[in-house]
């Protein structure tokens, strides 16, 4: 590359001193730059006595005086948003070989006239110059290897001369929407080897002699309005890269495609193409061949056996309603893609022939089941078969596909795996979620020594295999299930094997709703790479005193273990604590030692009275209380200042709120001289004055309440309040959502809005009553102060002073 520079440069010749005496001229031209008015100015008066200046770079800049003070040896010029329409008929660097003015206002590059600056160019990029209407004459180039226009949306036609820029290497028109014509003859560009046409809408044709570019190697005419390839076509034997993605109007391609004999890439994607001609199994170099949403497509021609250097076949998408036999004969074929193929039921016995293949995605196609030859794609590392809602059953057969990685069967309706599944050895991702009539695992599961992810969220599995924990390598199991269909009755509970610790590199346990009962395992902390652990709707009624051993644990989620009736003490790595919902829930060990804990939810925790060492808690975020009567008095009285700054949601029993919130549902905003808004506090009393559906129980939080803001009665943002937690009683609950400066609701501020707490109508759950709502706004210095604030008047406190001694001081009288 940097040998490249220099040719173009001319620098080759240089010593060092030159080289430097080059730079050090640089920096003088940078030296005089000024500012004028915010605006950068350049005048060339500077540049005069540069006589050795190869390179300059002035983008975003205006220039002031006159263009030809240029020196005449500039071989690179870079100008980006340069404001000029056209560059002034002074301006001739008769040795200039790059002229990059992308991005740019320029609408003619040289004016109608002057063409001096053309003769020794070898790349000119005008991308993304978005105001240029005309290409520019190039009669006079005779060096010229790169053209690049993508992305000038205005521009309409391209000069006929381009046709006769005999050293042109590379044309990128990409993104030229407006673009209509193109230079019927292009029999000069001979040495052309990429022709970039894509997102061109308007252009409807090709040049018809455009085989007289017998050097192209790509051409990309993606997203045109082009309806046939000239009959020329033919004779581009060099190319290498064909693609039509998204042509709606080409509906045929030429019979002679077969003789593009260097094609490597053919890509059809969303065209309107309706058939392959049966000269493409002619292209003995084609590698990749992609047919996806061509709505056309109802069949594969069996030339198609020919395509033997073919590693890529897509069709994902397409009408094809079956697989050519021939299809096993491409011995080098590495990934098949038929997803989404809706009308594709079955696959040839020759399947088995794909000896190279690596990855077969069949996604939600119609296929009801897999050839016993498919023991033949001994390479095969991934095979997908998400919502292949008819499929039933898998082969025995599969078992001899040693080297998969990854099966996919998510949304199948499997009733159950082969026992031979357990001979893959090499698996180490199955997903069987949502696989509803899957009732068991193999016993042979316990054989898969390198599954690392087990995806079984919604089956109807019910019971593990008794040596479950022999998967030694598997670090994530997710066997959650909904637990509105998994109906919590005590004969159809589950109980943990003793197995189960033995999976020493699980991270990720998730096993909500399974029914579990009884005692769960002592030696629990042998699960020592434990990070989230979700128990969830589940019978036991204690855990393990060993779960304070699980030193890495992060997230301990317990929702709706309604028989649990205490927590033993918890590892201090645990960042979340979800207990919410366990109605039988009545001791909490004291927590002062989770010092990383940023959420606690007890929501419907009505029983415990008390959670020792909550004003240690100076990380916590998150604090879930709504029906905790029993203990939100206790807790109220134990917030701190430091525990209260940090607090981005509160929710507990109470209706009422500090006297200096707004007392209303809305807040003007003023602009203060030197002084931002650093937060926003919302504070709401919500009760439900009705039963609710059970299904809302599941839900996390209360629905229909927003924060909008608006601007001259314009709403310009609006975020849906997080009210953690339905409440089990219809008593009132207070929330508080703290946002900070980098939440719209406080970065959108200013002079004149006004935010507002509104209800949805219609409602999500009908019942839902805004008791009252207020707003406080935290301006700069309002919420900093860390020293002791005890003798200072409330003026003078801090927000979360002031918050903390609201709480310390609540009456219990004041709660409804």
């Amino acid at each position: 590359m940097m040998s490249e520079l220099k040719k173009v440069l001319g620098l080759e010749h240089l010593i060092r001193s030159s080289a430097l005496d080059c730079l050090i001229e640089i920096w003088k031209m940078f030296f005089q730059q000024r500012e004028e008015e915010g605006e950068l100015i350049l005048d060339t008066q500077g540049l005069k006595s540069m006589v050795n200046l190869r390179l300059l770079q002035i983008n975003h800049a205006n220039v002031k005086g006159k263009f030809k003070n240029f020196p005449a040896s500039l071989k690179w010029l870079q100008w980006k948003n340069c404001p000029l329409e056209n560059l002034p008929s002074d301006y001739a660097p008769s040795e200039l070989a790059v002229l990059d003015l992308s991005e740019s206002a320029i609408q003619r590059v040289w004016g109608r006239t002057s063409t001096k600056v053309a003769e020794n160019l070898m790349v000119m990029n005008l991308r993304r110059c978005y105001k240029l209407v005309a290409s520019p004459d190039l009669s006079s180039c005779k060096s010229l290897e790169k053209l690049d226009f993508e992305g000038c949306i205005r521009l309409t036609k391209i000069h006929e001369s381009l046709g006769n820029v005999r050293t042109l290497l590379q044309l990128n028109l990409n993104n030229c929407r407006d673009l209509v014509e193109f230079p019927s003859d292009v029999s000069g560009l001979r040495l052309l080897q990429n022709l970039i046409l894509s997102n061109c809408l308007n252009l409807k044709e090709l040049p018809q002699d455009i085989g007289s570019m017998n050097s192209l190697k790509e051409l990309v005419i993606d997203e045109t309005a082009i309806s046939m390839l000239p009959q020329s076509l033919y004779r581009l034997t060099k190319l290498e890269k064909l693609s039509l993605n998204g042509c709606k109007f080409m509906k045929r391609l030429p019979e002679r495609l077969g003789n593009l004999i260097s094609l490597k890439v053919l890509s059809l994607n969303h065209s309107a193409v309706e058939e392959l001609p049966g000269s493409v199994g002619s292209l003995s170099n084609l590698e990749e061949l992609s047919l996806m949403g061509c709505q056309s497509v109802t069949t594969i021609p069996e030339s198609i056996r020919n395509l033997q250097s073919l590693m890529k076949f897509s069709i994902n998408g397409s009408p094809i309603k079956e697989l050519p036999t021939a299809i096993g004969s491409l011995p080098y074929l590495k990934t098949l893609f038929a997803g989404g193929c809706h009308f594709l039921s079955k696959l040839p016995d020759s399947i088995g022939g794909l000896a190279s293949i690596s990855e077969l995605q069949l996604d939600g196609t119609s296929i009801s089941d897999l050839p016993e030859q498919i023991d033949g794609l001994k390479m095969i590392q991934k095979l997908h078969l998400r919502n292949c809602t008819s499929l039933r059953a898998l082969p025995e057969a599969i078992g001899m596909i040693l080297n998969l990685t990854t099966v996919d069967l998510f949304g199948c309706n499997i009733t159950e795996l082969p026992e031979s599944f357990g001979s893959l050895e090499n698996l180490e991702i199955l997903i069987l979620n949502e696989c509803k009539k899957l009732h068991k695992l193999p016993d042979s599961t316990e054989n898969l020594k390198s599954l690392c992810h087990l995806l079984m969220k919604k089956t109807a599995v019910t019971v593990l295999p008794g040596n479950f924990g022999n998967l030694s390598s598997l670090m994530i199991l997710e066997m959650e299930k909904d637990p509105l269909e998994s109906p919590r009755t005590q004969d159809q509970s589950v109980v943990l094997t003793n197995s189960f610790t033995k999976l020493s590199l699980l991270e990720e346990l998730n096993a909500r709703a399974w029914r579990i009962s009884g005692k769960i395992p002592d030696d629990f902390e042998k699960l020592s790479s434990l990070k989230f652990l979700d128990l969830g709707n589940n019978n036991f009624s204690s855990l393990p005193s060993s779960l304070c051993g699980l030193s890495l644990l992060q997230k301990l989620h317990l929702p709706h273990c309604e028989e649990l009736v205490s927590l033993p003490p918890l590892p201090p790595s645990l960042e979340e604590l979800d207990a919410s919902n366990c109605f039988g829930l009545e001791t909490i060990a004291d927590v002062s030692g989770l010092e990383r804990l940023t959420l606690l939810d007890i929501t419907n925790c009505e029983k415990v009275e008390d959670i020792p060492g909550i004003e240690c808690l100076k990380l916590i975020k998150r604090l879930y209380m709504s029906c905790c009567k029993a203990c939100s008095l206790t807790v109220k009285r134990r917030l701190s200042k430091v525990c209260l700054r940090n607090i981005r949601n509160l929710s507990m029993p109470g209706n009422e709120f500090p006297d200096w919130f707004s007392q209303e549902s809305v807040v003007h905003f003023s602009e203060r001289k030197n002084c931002t808004v650093k937060a926003v506090i919302v504070c709401v009393v919500v009760s439900l004055d009705r039963e609710i559906p059970e299904k809302w129980r599941y839900f996390p939080d209360v629905p229909d309440i927003k924060a909008i803001m608006l601007d001259q009665n314009i709403p310009i943002f609006s975020t849906s309040l997080n009210l953690r937690g339905i409440p089990k009683i219809h008593e009132d609950q207070i929330h508080i959502c703290r946002y900070s400066n980098i939440n719209p609701l406080v970065s959108f501020l200013k002079d004149g809005c006004k935010i507002q707490v509104r209800k949805l109508n219609p409602p999500v759950i009908e019942g839902v009553e805004v008791k009252k709502s207020g707003i406080h706004l935290i301006f700069e210095d309002d919420d900093d102060y860390d020293g002791n604030e005890e003798l200072l008047d409330e003026s003078e406190q801090s927000v979360s002073k002031k918050l903390a001694d609201f709480f310390n001081s609540y009456e219990e009288d004041n709660q409804v």
